[in-house]
């Protein structure tokens, strides 16, 4: 914990938040002091560890943020960490286990990540399993990376717009909640039940926890074998359809996302197996995020938008999520869009061309009122990682043209329609009298003067901030001609400047509107 709070190590965190706010804000130097170099940027996070690991690949996600030379170095971070010393296994594994339950266990990890590392092994009843184990005294040094970020993420505040601000702020608040939450193993028991619950008709497997042998040190599950997701010639071996495997994936994502609302966050290749049949594989869930219904119906606008190519519905939508500030021009923004959409579209064009218009397009989007609501955050992250997977099976995959389509397909379920037009009809007829009903009550509340019109969080944002921008140069007016009657009731010297100063606050308040 001393070393996490050394000299060395944070000045390494001020220089690496410098370089992001360099970057952000588009300066070459701050006292003479450049941003890392994109390789050099890499390195120095592997170096600071798991925290800045997952931060880094929070932040691999905005291209709004980055260039294209930082991103491809951001975005080939993986979370993946030495195994830990055999004395800090011990220790972890004795605080786990205070009778071992296993005839057999490998001290060698099958997998070493950031927060904890897998072994083999074998139940004295016969099982195979899995083993999560934590890494020793992780969550403190989490703890300590998030409050040593947070202090210097301080002094930089000030220096961002409204909307860059807010959307750093998001960043840091989101990842700060998630990665404590994922240090948690009884977290992640919780979260692998509810999965195998609410989507046990989805033909995914995933581990069955064993959860006597569960604590917040460890987590024991079956053992699922099966081949990676990206691991092409290995599933070329087996006779595994990509594209079938690739859309049983979108599909399944779609119905967290866009139906229950409820997410695995990290589908990246070595969380994403598939056996022998066929069958896809689940794993690791540390990172799993709820979607508030209100988030979830403007992703279905989005889509549903997006396929139907209503740009101005888009951008409507997009303003209720939160991505768009509500004072953007929509013309301007629906027009900016609709490029960006053509561009994916366009069968011609190669991936490397695709990529580099999409970058000269974002330049140019880069003054426009855009944030990043937390909930966003984890959605762009996870559908950023499916897309690249995309890419390793099938040339100039991408978002728009490969994935829209199987996104839409779901949204009549996404809205609660029936597969049958008999069905949709009954529910209709059964809904009837509670929509005359509620037509009958809002003409009441009309006529009696009691209608009430509600605002989303972020309309009533904007209206503040409107309100502040309107109020504050009025205010400032009216306390100068303040202080200019008082040094005219002052006199001698100061009252000329009293006079003055009157005068003035007077004229800026008469053509201020």
């Amino acid at each position: 914990m001393k070393n996490n709070y050394s000299l060395g190590r944070i000045y390494k965190i001020f220089l690496l938040l410098l370089s992001f706010f360099l970057l952000i804000k588009k300066r070459p130097s701050f006292l003479g002091i450049q941003p890392y170099k994109p390789q050099k940027m890499r390195q120095v996070i592997v170096e600071l560890g798991p925290s800045f690991i997952k931060l880094s690949q929070v932040l691999a996600t905005r291209a709004d943020f980055f260039d294209e030379s930082y991103l491809k170095e951001l975005k080939t971070l993986h979370d993946e960490l030495p195994p830990m010393k055999e004395d800090e296994l011990n220790k972890v594994f004795q605080k786990a286990f205070e009778n071992s339950p296993f005839v057999y266990f490998d001290s060698n990890p099958i997998a070493s990540a950031s927060i904890g590392q897998v072994h083999k092994a074998i139940l004295k009843s016969g099982e195979e399993v899995a083993v999560k184990l934590r890494r020793f005294n992780i969550e403190k040094r989490i703890r300590s990376d998030i409050r040593i970020l947070k202090g210097i993420n301080l002094l930089f505040r000030p220096l961002f717009s409204e909307y860059t601000k807010n959307s750093i702020e998001a960043v840091i608040n989101e990842f700060a909640d998630m990665i404590v939450q994922e240090v948690s193993l009884t977290k992640e028991l919780q979260n692998l039940k509810k999965f195998a619950k609410n989507y046990a008709h989805c033909k995914i497997l995933f581990p069955k926890p064993y959860e006597c042998y569960c604590s917040d040190d460890a987590l024991v599950m079956s053992f699922m074998d099966g081949v990676r997701f990206d691991d092409k010639k290995a599933l070329q071996r087996m006779g595994i359809d990509f594209h079938q495997i690739l859309e049983r994936l979108i599909d399944f994502y779609a119905e967290q996302m866009l139906i229950v609302g409820f997410f695995h966050a990290d589908p990246h290749p070595g969380n994403l197996l598939i056996n022998e049949r066929g069958e896809l594989i689940l794993l690791d869930f540390g990172m799993v995020k709820r979607i508030p219904n209100d988030v979830r119906v403007a992703i279905i606008e989005m889509v549903k938008s997006a396929y139907e190519k209503d740009y101005e519905l888009y951008i409507t939508s997009a303003k209720k999520l939160g991505v768009i500030a509500y004072e953007a021009p929509k013309g301007a923004t629906a027009e900016l869009v609709e490029n960006m959409f053509e561009i994916f579209s366009n069968e011609r064009l190669n991936a490397l061309n695709m990529q580099k218009l999409a970058f000269e397009l974002l330049e140019s989007m880069r003054d426009l009122p855009f944030k990043l609501p937390q909930e966003a955050i984890y959605i762009l992250r996870a559908s950023a990682i499916i897309e690249g997977l995309g890419t390793t099976y099938i040339e100039n995959f991408n978002g728009v043209k490969d994935i829209l389509p199987i996104l839409q397909k779901n949204i009549p379920r996404a809205l609660g329609y029936k597969d049958s037009i008999f069905e949709m009809i009954f529910d209709e007829i059964k809904e009837s009298p509670y929509v005359a009903k509620d037509f009958k009550t809002t003409i009441k509340k009309a006529s009696e003067g009691n209608l009430q019109v509600e605002m989303s969080p972020l309309q009533l944002e904007w209206i503040r901030k409107e309100f502040k921008e309107y109020i504050r140069p009025i205010i400032a007016s009216f306390s100068v001609m303040l202080l200019g009657i008082l040094l005219v009731f002052i006199g001698g010297v100061w009252q000329g400047l009293g006079v003055f100063l009157f005068a003035a606050a007077f004229l800026r308040l008469l053509f201020l509107y």
